[in-house]
């Protein structure tokens, strides 16, 4: 079970300067953001107050993690996760899990549930509940796509399949499958995509359908994704190397693209890798980079709290790791040569 605890993404202190003029001084003050801590309830439900004692979010949470009365409450984009089941079981969006305010207290939105947890951020949205539909809000708790299908996948490569009137049932080996409806595909605006009738290079194959390549690009985020490109043999090489089946180079060909851009609270490009299926490689973070909003500094992000860490220091970690099981592992058959 995940805990309560909250991770600072970006949240610089606001700054506003007034200037007067003639013989008045320059002011200059700061907004600082209000202290919010846990309390405990006398019946052990979690809630939320400010500094002043004042309730912001009602004691209303399990408090299933063990979290302790007058601990710091730390926000991410200006929003507070609360990382635990509502105790009114009646106010539980079905299939989510947690809910999400604002620093004052407004509920915006209850996430999705996905791995014994909150769903995770997938190309910079992440998916939500309201009324037993799906839909999607950005880092900034902002709908993005409204709640409107019945399941929603992830997005990967740009599209996310959907489905309306099917169901969750149980398999024969008690986990869930999603079984009877209508299926479609969606593009980032949640907009129906109908597949192609003719196949070319670029497009995308999902369920065996073919949908046409889904980003474009302006001359300085071209340049961002030629970085990466022109190093795709040697991370590709190192990305392959404990992988025991067999693959080509071309089928080892990675694949790069931008897939969030700046946005308040969030000054960065992200670029995400793919293999030659157009799939997402598969983990929360590993080969998942940021890039400045400049296109000048670029970061691997070290793990699913987003950490940065410069590129040049997560590759020459990467490749050591690579050497050296190779030196473990001689039997690999995707050999890592460094170049």
């Amino acid at each position: 079970m995940q805990s309560f605890g909250l991770h600072i993404l970006f949240n610089p202190t606001m700054k506003k300067t007034l200037l007067f003029v003639a013989m008045i001084p320059v002011l200059s003050f700061s907004q600082e953001k209000d202290v919010l801590k846990y309390f405990i309830s006398k019946d052990n439900l979690v809630g939320v107050k400010n500094k002043k004692g004042e309730i912001i979010i009602p004691a209303q949470f399990i408090n299933l993690t063990g979290v302790k009365n007058g601990e710091l409450v730390k926000s991410v984009n200006n929003t507070i996760f609360i990382d635990s089941s509502l105790a009114n079981k009646s106010e539980v969006e079905k299939n989510a899990w947690g809910v999400v305010f604002d620093e004052k207290g407004k509920l915006l939105y209850q996430p999705y549930s996905y791995d014994n947890g909150a769903d995770y951020f997938s190309e910079g949205v992440r998916r939500f509940v309201k009324n037993g539909k799906i839909g999607f809000v950005d880092r900034n708790a902002k709908t993005v796509i409204e709640p409107e299908h019945d399941f929603v996948s992830p997005f990967n490569y740009g599209y996310a399949s959907f489905c309306d009137g099917c169901d969750w049932e149980k398999t024969n080996d008690e986990h869930k499958a999603i079984v009877g409806g209508k299926w479609g595909v969606m593009n980032t605006r949640g907009q129906t995509v109908q597949p192609l009738a003719k196949q070319s290079g670029e497009d995308i194959e999902i369920d065996g359908k073919y949908y046409p390549y889904p980003f474009s690009y302006s001359g300085k985020e071209k340049n961002i994704l030629q970085f990466f490109e022109k190093q795709n043999k040697k991370l590709s090489d190192i990305y392959y190397v404990n992988v025991y089946n067999t693959f080509s180079d071309d089928e080892k060909k990675l694949f790069f693209e931008i897939v969030e851009r700046p946005k308040e609270n969030f000054p960065y490009y992200q670029v995400n890798t793919y293999d030659y299926r157009k799939k997402d490689l598969g983990t929360l973070y590993r080969f998942k980079f940021l890039v400045s909003e400049d296109g000048k500094t670029f970061y691997a992000i070290e793990d699913f709290n987003e950490k940065k860490v410069p590129f040049e220091n997560w590759l020459k970690e990467e490749i050591k790791n690579a050497e050296d099981f190779q030196k473990e592992h001689k039997d690999n058959p995707n050999k890592f040569i460094n170049k």
